[in-house]
């Protein structure tokens, strides 16, 4: 009887999503290139294509789906009242939080890049490391920003301001040399300002973007976690790669045919 009821209930999302016939994806609007309003005011960023390849593995049609904008503390508490079947919002992946959802495989890989004028005398982090306590970077506000960027950088001298806005503002004004900001923001910033801003190879503090459903459900979480590796390995990488080149400016080497790239 335990048994018969465990499995009803890990069931259970996948048969209604399936019965009520689209998807409800919880995500952003404010966080380019992740998810926000585009200049027709329909979302648009990189979890919205997200969503659309996991709607499209569902019913074959990218547009079933239905997306709730929410406010990052919303994130959970809608998951866990089922106002959303899942949430794909650059969800940071954490031991806490796994306490509360589930999450999936990640999708994309997070991490702090430096951002420079295309112009700016620093090539590589080499340059900027030997350039010491004259190198200016600019960084959001945050208790940890200073540690953070001296991660990179020991001897660079720090500036913190409290909006994203004034931070590119001082790397464009040249009242700094470097930005360090998310990796995606960089190259989402590069795709749009073509010639403008560089990024040195390099990044560090990883972080996993996992999408996040209610605990307990194995199955669904099965099925996403199938429709997102075939998105990142198999049948859909098009769709993946398509997205992946148009928010960041990367294209992608096709999965190698043959020995399954995850057991390399």
């Amino acid at each position: 009887m335990l048994f018969a009821y465990a499995t009803s209930g890990y069931a259970a999302k996948l048969e209604d999503v399936l019965k009520r016939g689209y998807l409800i994806v919880g995500t952003g609007s404010t966080n380019a290139p992740w998810g926000f309003l585009g200049a027709n005011g329909q979302l648009q960023g990189f979890d919205i294509d997200i969503a659309r390849i996991i709607a499209k593995g569902l019913f074959n049609d990218p547009n079933k789906v239905q997306f709730v904008q929410q406010s990052s503390d919303a994130r959970i508490p809608n998951l866990l009242t089922d106002k959303v079947d899942l949430t794909c919002q650059g969800m940071t992946v954490t031991a806490q939080r796994a306490q509360q959802v589930d999450f999936t495989i990640p999708y994309y890989r997070e991490g702090v890049a430096l951002l420079l004028l295309a112009n700016s005398k620093y090539k590589q982090v080499d340059d900027m490391k030997a350039a010491g306590t004259s190198l200016r970077v600019a960084v959001l506000q945050n208790v940890y920003a200073e540690q953070l960027v001296h991660q990179a950088l020991p001897k660079a001298t720090v500036a913190q301001y409290d909006s994203v806005d004034l931070m590119y503002q001082a790397l464009n004004s040249g009242r700094a040399d470097a930005v360090a900001t998310d990796q995606s923001s960089a190259r989402w910033l590069m795709v749009q300002t073509p010639g403008h801003y560089r990024s040195p190879d390099y990044a560090w503090s990883p972080q996993s973007y996992s999408c996040a459903i209610k605990r307990g459900d194995q199955e669904w979480e099965n099925y996403l976690n199938t429709a997102l590796h075939e998105a990142m390995t198999g049948v859909d990488f098009g769709d993946y790669a398509t997205a992946y080149k148009k928010w960041f400016g990367v294209s992608l080497p096709s999965p190698a045919i043959g020995f399954p790239v995850e057991y390399k």
